[in-house]
């Protein structure tokens, strides 16, 4: 079957067999057991093991299945929707850097219970994440690849969504078609705050500003706030761990943290729409 991917090394279509992913230039990209493909060729590997390592994949999902972002979930599925509606054949989509595959998932199995069609792709820098992602969620394609050298063929995609993840305006530039749609998840102004108190001596919001990049338009910026309360410590910590604070906080404030036996803190998603310029 064709895939949703391209090589990596050559950039030819690559075909679906039972145990790997072949280009008609001869490359073959085993499929692992739990269905996904590494399509991250070791000289763009910057790391041994790059991206989030298996405690921190499992805390993820182990906080992201409790159902505390999941509000943000269905925004997400709800703008999808609404933006791909009407198509006359199925929609191809694909998440840039899609961890372990909760917003993944469950915005094809939204799509799905709402009658839309659509052919999704997810990838990520992390193997087990990926791995995490292909075990549980079947039917979707995963590989393990990088936000700066999407395996992808030009203008494949018509949607692309990107939670909290890194991008390169560039690369999504090229595999977006003309008018096709990115959604972006930023964190809002006071996302995590209370967790900042406790981790900084002088928390900071985050900076809001819209940015126009090459080859895209803004469109609109979708607001979703709520609250989040955790008298749990392993969700804390699983919390805390899937932050990018879990690498920069100080000593004395992951000492604080360690400490809290209950979080209270506000927590806030911007979506921000872009449309991919036609000629």
């Amino acid at each position: 079957m064709n895939s949703l991917f391209c090589c990596p090394i050559c950039g030819a279509p690559l075909f679906r067999g039972e145990k790997a992913y072949r280009c008609p230039a001869g490359h073959s990209f085993d499929i692992s057991a739990e269905g996904y493909v590494h399509l991250l060729p070791p000289n763009r590997m910057h790391a041994k093991i790059p991206g989030d390592n298996k405690q921190m994949v499992a805390a993820r999902r182990a906080f992201l299945d409790a159902g505390h972002y999941q509000l943000f979930s269905d925004v997400l599925n709800d703008l999808a929707a609404h933006l791909l509606s009407g198509a006359d054949r199925p929609a191809r989509i694909l998440d840039s850097g899609c961890g372990e595959g909760y917003y993944t998932g469950r915005l094809r199995d939204s799509l799905t219970g709402r009658g839309i069609s659509a052919e999704v792709a997810g990838f990520d820098i992390s193997k087990f994440a990926v791995k995490a992602a292909a075990k549980r969620y079947k039917g979707i394609e995963f590989a393990v690849a990088s936000s700066f050298h999407i395996p992808a063929a030009a203008q494949s995609f018509d949607a692309i969504i990107n939670v909290f993840a890194p991008i390169e305006p560039g690369e999504l530039a090229r595999v977006l078609r003309p008018g096709g749609v990115f959604l972006y998840a930023v964190p809002s102004a006071r996302h995590l705050y209370g967790l900042k108190q406790i981790l900084y001596d002088r928390p900071y919001e985050n900076e809001e500003k819209d940015v126009v990049y090459p080859g895209f338009r803004l469109e609109g910026r979708v607001p979703v706030r709520g609250t989040l309360e955790l008298d749990d410590r392993a969700m804390i910590d699983a919390l805390f761990s899937m932050t990018p604070y879990y690498w920069k906080t100080p000593v004395d404030g992951s000492a604080r943290l360690r400490e809290t036996a209950r979080l209270d803190t506000e927590i806030g998603f911007d979506f921000l729409i872009y449309r991919r310029n036609t000629p």
